[in-house]
């Protein structure tokens, strides 16, 4: 094995390692005052490593010469796409997380550090070549995800959270390691390449039972019907901050996972686990849609938006093809987008005393008391609702593009009739915040660095959005044609 090559590969993963723990000094001897210092720190540690990966992606990286440690570790340009993404979404929910917690002077020098862990997590995730480097990835991510989500000790709804996601997380862990353990059992290897060449041709029961809960351990991760029950309490219980941060990198993280076990570990069975995946999809989409119609808080309704969001996602998965891993890609980027834009907007939503307003009713005239911030809401709601000419609206028509050109029509049509139902509660909103009759409530005045986010977002979601097609379009396709080449 050549070990400076493997290092060399992993010097994303070194630079978070190593910030990570100095951080952890700094905030174990300085204390909670030197919070902001840190966070300013984690989030040069990200650029950092975004800088190592991106040349991968640049140069469409793939085959022999992207792997470490014995295949391993994967860093092809498919896992610098996610990784840029992850890294990108952790560092706005350190740039957003200052303001929010200064209000409940709970802002702790440890929130950056364990945010800089999970990133870690999830680069490792992403390059997974092999089910022990998956689990060892999924785990370090987890373990910081179950005390962000209970950050805000005094608040009995984050308390709940964090325990909600601990019990059933370790649930779905379970059942993925289970799985992990079939897989092994009937393949007699944990490298996702010999996993593909063992399952080549026909395939035993038993391997098949290990397909199934390997995938029904990671469609927790990404809240997929029916293993999504844990998201609605988790994103409304979870600090804003804490919830932008689950609602984007960790859900692009476990899906490109859940993508490279699929299209590469278990490439050679589409046929087997595509019923699994079409039946996930679509359950997502019409639960997403329905869930989200009665909620009375916008957090639980972003959750919901989640849901649904991923069920369309799924779609992609379903083609097995390049163009379906290309068009979940840039549905993803697109996706990010409108999550942390959403949230960020979720985040301004204050009263005159500066505490935060959830009720989706007290948005009602936010039109005519903050103009800018309702407008840059209504794009972000149509955008998720997939309406022309927003950004939007591309994720979904890439997406059922490649289900019409893997002969999947009916699927494609199911999709596109769902998002008619699931339009209604975003349009819900809008007309909340128009044509309501004022309550008033949503004064209080925002920090600089939401506002800057909330513009930047609402640029890319924007019409404007459509001048990158080209240039998304080509590095998902260099990263898709990564992840279909076997070594």
């Amino acid at each position: 094995m050549d070990w400076s090559q493997s290092l060399r590969l992993i010097a994303a993963e070194e630079v978070l390692s190593v910030a990570g723990l100095a951080l952890l000094l700094v905030a174990a001897w300085s204390g909670d005052k030197a919070s902001r210092a840190i966070s300013v720190l984690a989030v040069a540690a990200l650029v950092a490593a975004a800088f190592l990966v991106a040349p991968a992606l640049c140069s469409g990286a793939m085959g022999a010469d992207t792997e470490a440690f014995l295949g391993q570790y994967r860093g092809d340009a498919f896992a610098a796409f996610a990784k840029l993404l992850i890294y990108g979404a952790a560092g706005a929910s350190l740039i957003v997380a200052p303001a929010f917690f200064d209000r409940y002077r709970a802002m702790r020098a440890e929130y950056p550090v364990l945010i800089l862990f999970a990133a870690l997590g999830m680069g490792i995730m992403v390059s997974a070549a092999d089910l022990i480097t998956l689990y060892i990835g999924l785990e370090l991510n987890s373990l910081s995800a179950y005390v962000l989500a209970a950050f805000l000790r005094t608040d009995n709804r984050s308390a709940e959270a964090g325990l909600k996601y601990f019990v059933l997380g370790a649930l779905a862990s379970g059942i993925l390691l289970f799985g992990m353990s079939l897989t092994y059992g009937f393949t007699g290897t944990t490298s996702f390449a010999g996993i593909r060449a063992a399952l080549d041709g026909e395939l035993s029961t038993g391997a098949l039972f290990g397909i199934v809960f390997v995938l029904a351990g990671l469609a927790f991760k990404i809240s997929a019907v029916p293993f999504h029950m844990w998201t609605p309490d988790v994103y409304e219980g979870a600090p804003t901050p804490v919830t932008t941060f689950f609602a984007t990198a960790p859900k692009v993280a476990a899906l490109a996972l859940t993508m490279r076990v699929a299209l590469d570990a278990f490439g050679t069975q589409a046929d087997a686990w595509r019923q699994i995946v079409i039946f996930a999809a679509l359950a997502s989409i019409v639960v997403g849609a329905l869930g989200a119609i009665g909620q009375a808080n916008i957090k639980r309704l972003l959750a919901y938006s989640s849901i649904n969001n991923v069920g369309f996602m799924l779609i992609g998965l379903a083609a097995a093809t390049p163009e379906g891993a290309s068009a979940m890609l840039v549905y993803l980027a697109i996706y990010v987008a409108m999550s942390l834009g959403g949230f960020v907007g979720v985040l301004m939503l204050k009263d005159a005393d500066g505490e935060p307003i959830e009720a989706i009713s007290d948005m009602a005239g936010l039109s005519s008391t903050r103009p800018g911030l309702a407008l840059a809401l209504a794009m972000i709601m149509f955008s998720l609702a997939g309406v022309p000419p927003l950004f939007g609206f591309w994720g979904k028509f890439v997406v059922f593009q490649a289900a019409v050109q893997a002969d999947l029509v009916a699927l494609a049509v199911f999709g596109i009739a769902a998002s008619v139902i699931g339009a209604f509660y975003y349009i819900k909103i809008v007309k909340i915040m128009y044509f309501d009759e004022p309550t008033g409530k949503v004064t209080g005045r925002s920090d600089w660095a939401h506002q800057a986010l909330l513009v930047i977002t609402s640029v890319f979601i924007s019409p404007l959005g459509y001048l990158l097609t080209k240039w998304l379009g080509d590095l998902a396709g260099t990263a898709a044609t990564a992840l279909f080449l076997t070594v």
